[in-house]
């Protein structure tokens, strides 16, 4: 478990280092005006006078007191926003995340907006925590010795019982934050298979499944709220008593004459403001633990834990070291695969598979379903980095840094195209967002799009309304207009032709044949209509770490 400070966090606000610095200097001004207005207080109540300097200083501590709220809430809102960049940026360009999109859903959103607290409260609240109380200690002591003794013995047992019950506090947040990630990703999965699950009278299961799930949500938050409540009264409790220590032996003194009154007012006043910096740390401390709990999961997204099993396949997390480049990769020339082996946490490892692409041909890729058909197009587009071997691309090889390059010379129509809320014009032009209208237009013409719909039709989320012929055109006409525009040599397409039926099939075959003509295509099948016009087909095998795959 994290100690009080977490350095992973800690180190993700160094950007913000200078809004933390003035929050905590606003929070050392505002404890001098605490011990101004105390000295002042006692002053004027023995005196029976109102001082202008009183009204000052209240003013004064008010507007810190603003100015440190500020400051908090900026450097939150600098830290959060570039962990969300960060992580977008990390999900859109590196490797996938093995995680649903509900569950990541929930991660970019709630996940992130958690950590504010965190940032702006518990981080400079825990150093005005250790700085306040000895300046107030100091000061106490100077006026009556033995108070400061009482508050110096008693002031421990506040972070002694915030860590004991921290300890447990913690764990609990984690399985509520956990909790929340399944609903979320279980919520997004039944919504989008909704059609599906109706169609197949499981709807109602799904929904009873959703219900038992946010139940364990609602546990797990009221377990975690039940316990940040005991945790503020126990602490309330130990600043309570030991201020009544303070109050019994001022109040004893008092009355014998031997402790001045104005001095016995400045000390009760003074006694619990050494004990706040401490309970309020320690409230921030239970806001700030879903975001704690969330950090797990977002700092193993952005720097993913080494593959367990066998050592050899652990660089399949990380780009296996290159020899300097001496050019970038080009998907004009040859594209070789050599014996790919990819490794994930908690799965087995997917090959070791070799492809060669020869320059202008098209190359079918073929195999039973979970093979690795789908793993080995992620390396080529440079989604997955594989354990062991690597991919050539025109003699160089293909490397982190050579993605954003490598993909811009490719066209690639997924398994399941995206299709969000626009006109299909706006969903066509995903490919290439800058494209002229009539560029959209040939590439809709050429793949049959304004066949079956008009270009400023518009399509619900998720391309609702179209059938699975249509999507497939409109994902074609994607392909279409980058190589169109950006001239893109390598096409590369999942799938293409399943769940469609003979007819729509032998359409889209002649379309994207077209398409592929002049281009190194690779296209993922397992129909006989592509099979047949391919000029080599490439047929995984299961089993193997053991042998090449089986050219047909």
């Amino acid at each position: 478990m994290p100690g009080p400070v977490d350095a992973r966090l800690l180190r993700q606000a160094r950007a913000t280092a200078p809004h933390l610095a003035a929050c905590v200097l606003l929070g050392v001004l505002g404890a001098a005006c605490v011990l101004a207005q105390a000295a002042l207080l006692a002053h004027a109540i023995a005196a029976l006078t109102v001082p202008f300097s009183l009204l000052a200083v209240v003013a004064v501590r008010a507007v810190l007191a603003w100015g440190r709220e500020v400051a908090a809430h900026r450097a939150a809102a600098d830290v959060t926003s570039q962990l969300r960049a960060r992580l977008l940026e990390r999900l859109t360009t590196g490797r996938p995340a093995q995680a649903c999109s509900g569950e990541l859903t929930a991660l970019v959103t709630r996940g992130v907006d958690a950590l504010d607290p965190y940032f702006s409260g518990y981080l400079p609240q825990l150093a005005l925590a250790v700085i306040v109380p000895v300046a107030i200690v100091g000061a106490l002591a100077q006026a009556d010795l033995l108070s400061a003794v009482i508050v110096l013995v008693t002031l421990p047992l506040i972070p002694l019982f915030g860590a004991l019950i921290g300890m447990c506090a913690a764990a609990r947040t984690r399985r509520q934050w956990r909790t929340l990630e399944l609903l979320a990703g279980h919520f997004a999965d039944v919504v989008a298979g909704l059609p599906t699950l109706k169609a197949f009278g499981r709807a109602d299961a799904q929904a009873r499944q959703i219900a038992r799930v946010a139940g364990e949500h609602r546990r797990a938050t009221g377990a975690t709220l039940k316990l940040a409540f005991c945790s503020a009264l126990v602490l309330e409790i130990a600043a309570t008593l030991s201020v009544a220590l303070v109050a019994v032996s001022v109040g004893l003194r008092l009355v014998s004459g031997s402790l001045p009154f104005e001095t016995a007012l400045f000390v009760l006043i003074l006694a619990p403001e050494a004990y706040l910096p401490l309970r309020q740390a320690a409230a921030q401390f239970h806001a700030g633990q879903e975001g704690v709990a969330a950090a797990d999961r977002i700092l193993s997204v952005l720097t993913p834990p080494p593959a367990s099993g066998d050592p050899s396949l652990e660089p399949s997390l990380r780009p296996p070291p290159q020899p300097p480049r001496k050019g970038r990769p080009s998907a004009s020339g040859r594209i070789q695969a050599d014996e790919i082996v990819v490794a994930h946490p908690g799965r087995e490892p997917v090959g070791p598979y070799s492809l060669t692409l020869e320059p202008g041909t098209l190359t079918a890729l073929t195999g039973t379903s979970g093979i690795g058909k789908s793993t080995l197009i992620a390396v080529l587009l440079g989604f997955t980095r594989p354990a062991t071997g690597r991919v050539l691309a025109g003699g160089e090889a293909l490397d982190a840094g050579a993605d954003a390059d490598w993909r811009r010379q490719i066209a690639w129509v997924p398994q399941r195209p995206f299709f969000f809320a626009g006109t299909i014009a706006d969903n066509i032009a995903l490919a290439v967002p800058d494209a002229p209208g009539d560029a959209v237009r040939r590439a809709a013409a050429a793949t049959g799009v304004l066949d079956i719909t008009a270009l400023d039709a518009r399509l619900a989320p998720g391309g609702a309304g179209l059938s699975a012929g249509e999507r497939q055109r409109v994902a074609l006409a994607r392909a279409a207009l980058r190589c169109d525009l950006l001239g893109t040599p390598l096409l590369i397409l999942d799938e293409p032709t399943a769940h469609l039926d003979v007819l729509t099939e032998i359409e889209t075959t002649e379309i994207l044949l077209r398409l592929a003509r002049g281009r190194t295509a690779l296209i993922v099948t397992h129909r006989r209509t592509l099979l047949d016009r391919a000029d080599q087909v490439v047929a995984l095998e299961p089993a193997s770490l053991t042998g090449p795959p089986v050219r047909v």
